[in-house]
């Protein structure tokens, strides 16, 4: 590894076997449903993804084949992603809210060859998959030989959630885990010794940040809770305070959850992280009303480790989603690639150094080859708009193709959104652009009214004024539409683009 961190791709590198095998101690506190708790150590996660990985390579896997895993939070589903790495077989981590339909696109796409799934979820699964899903009969198979990784070898598949497309086929090499160093460091602030609880699905990237690879990075503990039933955002909280969890990280709309039930106190507790959608201001301060810890907003993609982010040691902007990281130039940037002054609203770039940025993908892979049609003017461009303040602080504005331009103004959904969720009877927002024959386009906010709260003009009317009183009188929804609910990915992103339509 060089003094930047980075892993030459011709090197040997495997977290399973550098990290995993070579840990001592508790590495995961398991509660299960019934709320039993567990202690999980190196050597049984090691001993466990070793007899797995024999077993794969049993049933005839090569390295570089891929392998679909759905599975539900668990120790077994860290074996199994582990088991893969040894192996050199690459995991295709998907979350279990998949339909059939979505395997099989995922499956044809990624030309995977084996599939292993939780129980209830087999047939889900195209006809001609090798379901491997036994892991106590492949646990029993003969010793193999196990191939050596090297830090470019493909290590996982993930697919994006596109709201406006299929998703994209991201790959991530072996190097991509240990690239994690910087969000455990210079974002999460982990230490040794703490407990952190990441409130993900195992399909999502967030669980590669959060659980898989950052944790055990910086020697922390991972807590994995298996799920039990619908998500009870006070049993949550209760269950926090109980383990005496240390770092804790969920999205804002948890965080907005949480808000809503009376707050134990949390003596342990002295980082809080929010991710996976922007994060609103009003979420921040109810939880540091409450629990007198601010949360620390964090931007980055499956595409990437975390890029920019609220350290341990630098101060907060509520709203904002801090600054680059250590090991990036990030800017923001016009579509010509030249750097806008501060308070200009521009792309979120990433600027394309020598030594490649650490844990940033080469391109979405495709049967045609690498699409790296993101990487040009020397930029890795994310497709996400923002701003940056003269101290350096960025500020998301929105993705690229969602920003509102109306009589020449430039708006951001996200700014709108943020203010109307302030306003007691909204529960959920979403705001798109329409077209205006008069000004271009003009805003249409499509709601989720508080249940219980009489949806009508007036109530329109009255947050149009809201809005306008907390934003730019510009940009306000000149149009409101009320919504049982809002369509979403499967990830939770709100689909504009069917909100356009």
């Amino acid at each position: 590894m060089n003094r930047a961190g980075h892993r030459d791709p011709l090197e040997p590198c495997n977290f399973a076997t550098e990290i995993v095998d070579a840990g001592r101690g508790r590495a995961l506190l398991h509660v299960l449903a019934d709320g039993t708790m567990q202690d999980v150590g190196y050597d049984w996660l090691a001993a466990r993804s070793t007899r797995l990985a024999h077993g794969l390579i049993a049933q005839g896997l090569a390295p570089g084949d891929r392998v679909l895993v759905i599975m539900q939070r668990s120790p077994d589903w860290f074996a199994v992603i582990f088991a893969c790495m040894k192996a050199g077989l690459v995991a295709m981590p998907g979350t279990t809210l998949l339909t059939a339909e979505d395997i099989a696109y995922r499956v044809q796409a990624a030309g995977a060859r084996a599939a292993i799934v939780s129980p209830g979820l087999a047939d889900r699964l195209p006809p001609g998959l090798s379901d491997l899903s036994d892991l106590d009969a492949l646990a029993r198979a003969p010793a193999q030989s196990l191939p050596q990784s090297r830090a470019g070898d493909e290590a996982l598949v993930y697919f994006t959630s596109g709201t406006t497309s299929k998703p994209k086929m991201v790959p991530r090499d072996h190097a991509y885990a240990f690239a994690h160093a910087i969000t455990a460091r210079h974002w999460m602030g982990l230490s040794p010794g703490d407990l952190h609880w990441t409130l993900t699905d195992t399909g999502w990237a967030k669980a590669a940040w959060g659980m898989l690879f950052a944790p055990l990075l910086a020697g922390a503990v991972v807590v994995v809770h298996e799920p039990a039933g619908p998500f009870d955002p006070a049993a949550h909280l209760a269950m926090i305070a109980k383990l005496g969890v240390t770092t804790f990280c969920a999205p804002p709309t948890v965080y907005r959850l949480f808000a809503q039930c009376a707050i134990p106190p949390m003596p342990r507790l002295r980082r809080a992280l929010g991710s996976g959608e922007p994060l609103n201001p009003e979420a921040m301060r109810a939880w540091l009303a409450a629990t007198g810890v601010q949360i620390a907003d964090g931007y980055g993609q499956t595409e990437a480790v975390c890029l920019i982010g609220n350290g341990p040691d630098a101060p907060i902007r509520p709203g904002s989603m801090g600054r680059p990281l250590p090991g990036f130039d990030i800017a923001i940037i016009d579509e010509a690639g030249v750097r806008l002054a501060p308070g200009e609203i521009g792309h979120i770039g990433v600027r394309l150094t020598e030594l490649w940025p650490p844990g940033l993908f080469a391109g979405y892979a495709t049967p045609d080859g690498p699409d790296r049609r993101a990487f040009r003017h020397g930029w890795y461009f994310t497709g996400d708009t923002g701003r940056m303040d003269a101290e350096g602080y960025l500020w998301f504005v929105g993705r690229a193709d969602d920003l509102v331009i109306s009589a020449g103004y430039r708006i951001s959904p996200f700014e709108v959104e943020s203010a109307l969720l302030e306003h007691p009877a909204v529960a959920e927002s979403a705001a798109v652009g329409v077209p205006d024959a008069t000004r271009g386009q003009i805003l249409r906010a499509h709601i989720v009214p508080v249940d219980g709260v009489r949806a009508d003009a007036a109530l329109a009317a009255e947050i149009q004024a809201f809005c306008k009183a907390r934003t730019a009188p510009y940009m306000y929804p000149r149009e409101i539409v009320w919504s049982r609910a809002l369509p979403k990915t499967v990830s939770g992103k709100i689909r504009r683009a069917a909100l356009r339509d």
